[in-house]
């Protein structure tokens, strides 16, 4: 009786501990660590100029500098729970090795920028790295200055790696996040404050651009602005429109020459952004591959209901035209470990568009969709189309919507990406409701605050002098232009209607990508095409980004944080409810989802398409689990029969 008492208690609480309980009672989170990662100083901050004879090879090594630590970090995550808390393996087998490759890359950038230069001072002591705790997101027992860890307290909901990979660190399909506490209600966000006022000078016109949403599946793990020639320098997927020649090796004439799939032919510019996409155990054909699930990138990539991308003015002066081949990236790809100094991410909802989070998802209410606002550099210091840390040459106005000294305003890119997903149930880790989130560097665990965009300009002069023109008198001009935005330049544009019909058929991208045109290249897989390259290095800009004013709100639980702190109200960590910003009239979350059934793993390569992976958590799984309760009850009811039977013969 003892025995069998004893194994039903352990059982159960063991079983409540990794959320099979708490699951089927539906009481509330169950508590999880985030996912710990590798932080390195990055080093392209500090390479404010770099001798052009020395560009290429700094940009090759810079992205080897990615390379090493996506490697240690796949190296740590693949180890066996036990063997990390070894200090032999996380020093001796880990971070020193890492620290001997960078010292020697960073040796090679040294000497490439002497031998062309000035040598630079400094860049040694960036070589070594920290492994950075779920617990202790600083790394020094202090909370850090970035993005949020979800390490206290978060939902994971399943104790394995849906992709294979072991035990999760995190709630993500891959293992390396998003995390509950990466999600926030819209409902729960202050309004933002208002716009800096027009002077009579201002350039009051709209441009708009229609290119599609990227349906015909144009993806590739390249970043071509930040490392040219350099094959998955990016470590995750992007989307493109415009432009269809982009890849890592594509030359400013390839650009010049290709095919767009903008509505107006003058408008050959390449506009891209990390993928997003949906935990759902769907294996897209880069499941395999570098830049997808390899690295962490797992899941079923959603295409954009809407794209629109929209050029406006300036709220003090007249814009003047964007030189040729003008590169910006704006955001930051590793805001999760070096901070918020250039994270420009902003995400709200349809109807809600007066509410901006910049470190969250946002959970948004039924009938309303998701949306992905970037806001681009505004200012250019007139004389390069690129700088050395590919941030410097470009500016954000001031909060009175003036540019730096030295530098003139241009037309601002205001790039709006909806997206029909549905807010995930995080009281069961996105099992009934997948998670969705941004592909990310593998060390940056899918934070939100890590999302960003690149744009080069690729429009002949002629489309451009039209635009400059339109802006600079007030018009709204461009392909399927609609009116300009209500709020003044450095805002995300607001929106309290419901959204514009989509652009494209709004369908999943399909796994099979059609080829990239201009390049002649055979789709890899995952869609890919040619090579791929690397993400920015980050750099304080020259203003900070114009904020929006609206606070992103923390949850019920304050998480330890690695990018902005997050003031504000409170956020359900349920799906999104309260009151509608229009009326005041109450609004009601997506209703959960039913029970997830799990499925029959098959051979993807039978089928050419996607393979849904077996989903955990279900009533027969649950009952497995609980098996040695099970025998133990047997045990306690055999010592009753047993005692009841020496009683009588007593």
């Amino acid at each position: 009786m003892l025995g069998g008492g004893g194994l039903i208690t352990a059982n159960v609480y063991a079983s409540a501990a990794e959320g099979w309980g708490q699951e089927a009672s539906g009481s509330g989170p169950v508590p999880t660590a985030g996912a710990a990662t590798i932080d390195c100083p990055d080093v392209g901050t500090r390479l404010t100029s770099v001798p052009d004879g020395a560009r290429g090879e700094v940009d090759r090594e810079l992205a080897l500098l990615d390379e090493q630590i996506a490697a240690a970090y796949r190296q740590f995550q693949e180890t066996p729970q036990a063997e990390r808390q070894d200090p032999g393996f996380t020093g001796g087998a880990l971070m020193d090795p890492l620290k001997e490759k960078r010292a020697a890359t960073i040796g090679r950038i040294t000497d490439a920028i002497d031998q062309e230069g000035d040598r630079p001072q400094g860049l040694d002591e960036l070589a070594e790295c920290t492994l950075r705790p779920a617990d202790d997101p600083s790394g020094d027992g202090t909370d850090g200055g970035g993005g949020q860890d979800g390490a206290a307290q978060e939902q994971n909901g399943g104790g394995q790696d849906q992709n294979g990979g072991g035990p999760a660190q995190g709630s993500g399909q891959g293992g390396n996040g998003p995390v509950a506490s990466d999600y926030q209600d819209i409902t729960t966000v202050q309004p933002g404050a208002q716009s800096p006022p027009r002077t009579a000078d201002a350039s009051r016109g709209s441009f708009t651009s229609s290119c599609g949403v990227n349906a015909g599946g144009l993806f590739n793990s390249d970043n071509v602005i930040v490392a040219p020639g350099v094959s998955n320098g990016a470590h995750h997927f992007h989307d493109y429109i415009g432009n269809q020649a982009n890849s890592a090796f594509a030359s400013d004439d390839d650009l010049a020459g290709a095919d767009t799939s903008c509505v107006d032919k003058g408008d050959k510019s390449s506009y891209y952004w990390p993928v997003l996409r949906l935990q759902n155990g769907t294996r897209e054909r880069d499941a395999d591959a570098p830049g997808g699930g390899t690295e962490g990138n797992a899941g079923q990539i959603v295409t954009p209901r809407q794209v629109t991308l929209t050029f406006v003015g300036n709220p003090r002066e007249k814009v003047t035209a964007m030189p040729r081949l003008l590169r910006i990236i704006t955001g930051d790809a590793k805001a999760f470990v070096n901070g918020p100094a250039n994270a420009n991410a902003s995400w709200s909802c349809t109807g809600f568009e007066d509410r901006q989070v910049k470190d969250k998802y946002p959970l948004c209410p039924a009938g309303s969709d998701v949306v992905r606002t970037f806001t681009f550099q505004s200012c250019w210091d007139g004389r390069n189309i690129d700088s050395a840390n590919h941030r410097t040459h470009v500016a954000f106005a001031g909060a009175d919507g003036g540019c730096p000294a030295g530098f003139r305003a241009i037309p601002q890119l205001v790039q709006r990406i909806v997206y029909d997903v549905d807010a995930p149930s995080l009281a069961d880790g996105g099992r009934a409701v997948p998670l969705f989130a941004v592909d990310s560097f593998p060390e940056q665990l899918h934070k939100p605050v890590t999302d960003h965009g690149d744009f080069i300009n690729v429009f002949d002069e002629d489309l451009m002098g039209e635009m400059v023109d339109c802006i600079n008198t007030g018009g709204t001009c461009g392909a399927d232009a609609a009116p300009a935005p209500s709020e003044e330049p450095g805002e995300p544009p607001a929106s309290s209607a419901a959204p514009a019909p989509s652009e494209e058929p709004s369908e999943p991208p399909a796994s099979s990508a059609a080829p990239t045109a201009g390049t002649g290249a055979e789709p890899e897989p995952g869609g890919t095409t040619g090579e791929q390259s690397a993400e920015p290095p980050a750099e304080t800009p020259a203003t900070e980004p114009a904020d929006t004013g609206a606070p992103a709100v923390s949850g019920t639980t304050a998480p330890r944080v690695y990018a902005s702190a997050s003031p504000g109200g409170t956020a359900s960590a349920a799906a999104p409810g309260g009151a509608d910003a229009a009326d005041g009239t109450p609004t009601t979350g997506p209703a959960p989802a039913g029970t997830a059934v799990a499925a029959e793993a098959g051979d993807a390569s039978a089928t050419g398409g996607t393979e849904p992976q077996a989903v955990e958590g279900g009533l027969a799984d649950t009952g497995a689990r609980l098996w040695p309760a099970a025998l133990g009850a047997a045990l306690v009811i055999a010592g009753f029969v047993v005692l009841r039977r020496t009683g009588r013969r007593a």
